[in-house]
């Protein structure tokens, strides 16, 4: 008989351009080894060029599915990623909180192409009841400012934000500076408020990075899922996304995926 592979729970948005939410969460833990399984909490419109409509699913759907899932299979650990609207953020943050597993909370606020992807009636539920579920964040610059008010301009404002993200309650905050103007490495805080592990690779010079921040995380996910420290899983992880936005490729009009199948077609 075969043997079951870790489980990794992805509570999402689906792309149907395939780049990025659902769809990139599943290549990620697919690619790692980890049976993905999966949480719709909102369908989108969405291509190379940008988000063109996203409806919500009923509380009671992404409830069901949740439970479907966590009460049969069971998780290694969950990673939550769109929730647009304050009901799905209050509904999401109670199931992982009543789940005995690691989270990964990835707070997406907007997409890669500027459109937002998260109500700012939903900002203070995600601040008081799901980071404080996550066992760790994964903001980007801009959502760090959403969440905490702090900016970050430079390297060195990253300690701030680390410490504003911690502030709301998670056991590690991924500060992750890829939006960093002028500066030649991709670099990343992971921090638990007492140690440090500063994260670097070479920027790449490629515009194909749709599904940068779905991917991380997801790839955290089934790093912990398989039994990883946090710092062991994001380490990986990092390693495998800059493999992937090396090996992004052109689709459609805008701006292409990153390549998640990067590590078989080397």
């Amino acid at each position: 008989m075969s043997r079951v592979p870790p489980r990794c729970l992805t509570v999402a948005g689906s792309d149907s351009g395939g780049g990025a939410g659902i769809q990139a969460d599943l290549k990620t833990m697919q690619a790692l080894g980890v049976h993905g399984m999966s949480v719709i909490t909102a369908v989108t419109a969405q291509n190379s060029t940008g988000v063109y409509g996203v409806w919500e699913l009923p509380t009671e759907a992404v409830t069901a599915q949740y439970r479907a899932v966590v009460d049969d299979i069971g998780v290694g650990a969950v990673k939550t990623g769109m929730l647009s609207s304050a009901a799905l953020v209050e509904t999401v943050a109670a199931l992982v909180a009543g789940t005995q597993a690691p989270a990964v909370v990835d707070p997406v606020g907007v997409s890669k192409h500027g459109d937002p992807l998260l109500a700012t009636s939903a900002v203070e539920a995600v601040r008081a009841l799901l980071l404080p579920a996550a066992t760790i964040a994964t903001p980007n610059l801009d959502e760090v400012a959403q969440l905490t008010g702090v900016r970050v301009d430079a390297e060195s404002d990253m300690r701030r934000a680390a410490e504003a993200i911690l502030g709301l309650g998670p056991r590690w905050a991924l500060i992750k500076g890829g939006h960093l103007a002028a500066h030649h490495q991709a670099v990343d805080l992971l921090t638990d408020g007492d140690t440090e592990h500063w994260l670097r690779a070479p920027r790449r010079d490629n515009r194909h990075t749709h599904g940068t921040g779905c991917t991380l995380a997801s790839a955290i996910a089934a790093g912990l899922a398989k039994g990883s420290s946090v710092p062991e899983a994001v380490a990986g992880a990092k390693e495998y996304v800059t493999g992937a936005i090396a090996a992004g490729f052109p689709l459609g009009s805008g701006i292409g995926p990153v390549n998640h199948a990067w590590q078989w077609e080397a």
